[in-house]
């Protein structure tokens, strides 16, 4: 756990906060500055950076994050009407918080990324 680290310290309980998921290696949230109507971020327990500090060892890691997103876009009722799932990656990518975490976008129409 990064001490300063607002992902970690929500996984380690150090104040409460509405899991729509957790499962001991990952949990979901609402995000709090919301893109999109459905914003969720799916958050592994374990620290890593960012998705540019990945390797091949992590694709169970990143398996299950998938896999995990799209049973909260069926719980959200977006799963059949399409979704976004995205990475930002360091500070041009528009990553605020150096924990990885995959974006979880949908409930309407998204219109195309940068």
């Amino acid at each position: 756990m990064a001490s300063d680290c607002l992902f970690c310290k929500m996984a380690a309980g150090a104040f409460a906060v509405d899991k729509l998921y957790e499962d001991g290696l990952l949990f979901v949230i609402r995000d709090i500055k919301p893109r999109a109507p459905i914003h969720a971020l799916v958050i592994p327990e374990q620290h890593i950076v960012s998705a540019h500090e990945l390797t091949l060892d992590d694709g169970r890691l990143l398996g299950h994050m998938f896999a995990t997103a799209n049973r909260i876009a069926d719980e959200l009722e977006i799963g059949e009407r399409g979704y976004r799932l995205t990475f930002n990656v360091g500070d041009e990518g528009g990553q605020t918080i150096y924990h990885l975490h995959l974006h979880l976008l949908g409930g309407g129409r998204l219109g195309p990324e940068a």
